[in-house]
This record gives C-alpha cells, sequence and structure tokens, in this order.
C-alpha cells in the first residue's frame, strides 16, 4: 500500500498577480462554468505551449495570489519562465491575459418562450427582497448574461440602491402604461444602465421604480377595458423581452393585484422548461416570516387554481441570517429547511458589507466582491441558473 506515499494531485502555488486580473480570472471562469484554478491551470499549460513571442503585461500594484496547480506544473512553469528569461509574474500575467482574451464570455441563450423570469415577493416588508434580486441579477450579469430587474414596488428602494432616481407621480412609468394612462413613451427609453467598473460590462439593467405604483392595486381593480387585469405586467413588459436573457421582478409587500400581475408574469409558459421561470420567496429566520409566508402561498394557490396556471416554486431564500441570535434563528433556519417544498435555496448572512454597498449606492458584488455576501449571492445564482 503506497498510496500515502503518492505525491498529491495539487500542490498549492503563490505568485503575485494584479487584483483587477485576479477578478477577471474569477468572473470569467465563473461565467465558463469551471473552477478558477482550472482555469489558470489552462493559461500555464497555452502559455507554454505557445512559442511565440507575448506582448508585456502591466503588474503594477501585483498582490499575492494563491492558487494550486496539479503536481508537478508549478515547477515546469517557472523552468519555462525562466528560458524565457520572464519573471514568474509577468508570466502568468500574460499567460491569463490571453486566457481571457481566447475564452470569450458565453451566456445562456433566450428560449422560443422568452427570457427566464424570476418573481422575487413576500408579502412581509423588510425581509430584503430587494438585496436578494440586486444579488441575483448581479450574479447573472458577471456570469456574461443579460438581466433587465424590474423595480415594481413603490417604495423604489431597489432603484435608489443602485444610484438610480425613482420616477415621479407626474413622469411616465410601467405603472401608468399598466393602466393605459401613458401610451407614448416607449418602455426603453426609461431604462437604465447599472454601471460597473468591470464585472457587468452593459449587461445589467434596470427599470426604475416609480411613486405612482402606490396606486396600482386600487386603480387595476377598477380601470376600465383591461383585457385581463393579472396580465398587465407581462403585456408591457413583452416588449422588452427580447432584449434580454433574464428579468427580475422585485416585488412590493403587497398581496393585491399587483402580487397577481407578478406571480402572473412568473408562470411557466407554454413550452417552457418546468422550474426555469417562477417564484423566489425571501424570509428571515424569524416568526414574522412564516405567517406572511402562509398568506403569500394561500394567495399563489388561489391564483394557480382560478387561472389555471403552473406556477413553479424555485425556492426560499433566508436573508439576513444570524446565527448568534440563538434558538429562534436556528430553529426557525431548521423549519424552513424541513419544509423540503419549496427547498431553502439560499442562506445570506446579516453582514455589513451590504448595507455599506446601499450606502454608497453600489451594487454589492461591485462594491465587496470577495465579502461572505458576495459568494452566497454567487451561490445562490449558480443554484438558480446552472
Amino acid at each position: 500500500m503506497n498510496a500515502s506515499n503518492e505525491p498529491p494531485a495539487r500542490e498549492k502555488v503563490a505568485i503575485k498577480l494584479p487584483p483587477v486580473l485576479r477578478q477577471k480570472i474569477k468572473v470569467r471562469a465563473a461565467q465558463l462554468g469551471l473552477d478558477m484554478q482550472d482555469a489558470v491551470t489552462e493559461a500555464v499549460q497555452a502559455w507554454m505551449e505557445e512559442g511565440a513571442e507575448h506582448p508585456p503585461v502591466d503588474t503594477g500594484g501585483a498582490a499575492n495570489f494563491t492558487t494550486h496547480l496539479p503536481h508537478g506544473l508549478n515547477a515546469q512553469f517557472r523552468k519555462v519562465a525562466r528560458s524565457r528569461r520572464s519573471a514568474l509574474n509577468q508570466a502568468l500575467a500574460q499567460a491569463l491575459t490571453e486566457w481571457l482574451r481566447d475564452r470569450p464570455a458565453s451566456h445562456r441563450q433566450r428560449e422560443a418562450t422568452g427570457p427566464v423570469r424570476y418573481v422575487v415577493c413576500n408579502q412581509k416588508g423588510g425581509v430584503g427582497k430587494t438585496a436578494v434580486s440586486a444579488g441575483i441579477a448581479e450574479g447573472i450579469a458577471e456570469r456574461g448574461a443579460r438581466v433587465l430587474l424590474v423595480d415594481f414596488d413603490p417604495q423604489c428602494h431597489l432603484t435608489q440602491q443602485l444610484g438610480h432616481k425613482p420616477l415621479g407621480i407626474d413622469d411616465p412609468s410601467l405603472a401608468k402604461r399598466m393602466l393605459g394612462e401613458e401610451k407614448r413613451t416607449d418602455l426603453r427609453s426609461l431604462v437604465v444602465h447599472v454601471e460597473s467598473d468591470q464585472l457587468f460590462g452593459d449587461r445589467l439593467h434596470l427599470l426604475p421604480g416609480s411613486t405612482y405604483a402606490f396606486l396600482l392595486d386600487a386603480k387595476l381593480a377598477t380601470a376600465p377595458g383591461l383585457r385581463v387585469r393579472e396580465a398587465a405586467l407581462e403585456r408591457e413588459l413583452l416588449a422588452l423581452e427580447e432584449d434580454y436573457d433574464y428579468v427580475i421582478v422585485d416585488c412590493p409587500p403587497s398581496l393585491g393585484y399587483t402580487m397577481d400581475n407578478a406571480l402572473y408574469y412568473g408562470r411557466t409558459r407554454d413550452g417552457e422548461d418546468p422550474d426555469s421561470s417562477g417564484i423566489l420567496i425571501v424570509v428571515q429566520a424569524e416568526d414574522s416570516s412564516a405567517d406572511a409566508y402562509e398568506l403569500l402561498m394561500a394567495q399563489i394557490s388561489d391564483l394557480a387554481g382560478d387561472m389555471n396556471l403552473a406556477l413553479a416554486l424555485l425556492g426560499i431564500v433566508v436573508n439576513l441570517y444570524d446565527s448568534r441570535r440563538g434558538y429562534i434563528a436556528t430553529s426557525s433556519l431548521q423549519g424552513w429547511r424541513d419544509l423540503g417544498s419549496p427547498p431553502v435555496v439560499g442562506v445570506i448572512p446579516d453582514l455589513k458589507e451590504q448595507r455599506e454597498a446601499v450606502r454608497v449606492k453600489k451594487p454589492l458584488l461591485e462594491y465587496a466582491p470577495e465579502s461572505e455576501q458576495a459568494d452566497c449571492m454567487r451561490k445562490l445564482t449558480r443554484r438558480l441558473v446552472g
């Protein structure tokens, strides 16, 4: 039995690398469904095999970078770098830069049924629907897909947190179009770009919220001429769908016509893969979230039954979790997990980075890309989109 004496499959390697390049590799690896260490391995092997001269890369501000390479590759890489009279950090920077060039990001192709649609909701306010909506959208855009965030809450927290101004009572808006009160303005003209230094490119967009949406429930109940009141949101968003791979709707804490419209929009369309589009329910690990959950589930059941809709419950996201709060938090989390269906698809910790990102009006994955909350958002994204 000599297995214990065999060298490990991988060995730890520490090299200096510019932080910006490190982040680009991390993002591109995620977009392509690779582990970061596998991406670095591919880059190093390609650099060694390519005998042509490699253009120099700016390595200013390089910081410690640790990865794991297959056993023996590090020694081979160092040997080739010496033979080419290249500093090791310069050789790695060249390898990774060329790997990025040769492996452009891919994204999920739109299906005939339109983009994937996520409706993020709960009847209870303050559970963090907005933070989860934004985090998922950022995670998907980071992976290379085109994403539209729809701020469907008249409180407009999503719009403000991403650094934009809510639409006023007198402005054209999604809500006014849903009611047939605004026909001249194209919704595309209202869509804004979520700024990012390097993560999202031009792939993450926002349809800002409007304070006029406070009137939606009452006006939908009495508005004449609407063919199907529950389809008003979909009728307006259809014009935007061809531009996106994913549409994410951040819902208000409501059980009225507004929520019915959001749920209808998130239904499984004819020909669409089951559990592709659907509903994400954001809760906290405490008792009042459970009460609100029951009310929401009753509304979902009633709407699905009354209109013969397929409404996929994609999962529960437990937000703002802190085990230090003791038995109530830990037992509540276990209670959500014990439900089984819908499953708990993410647990997001209650940490300062999200609040700081809101304060400075930046996306979390841009403001604190290495934070635990950002990692949890990425894990949730992978759970949803694969």
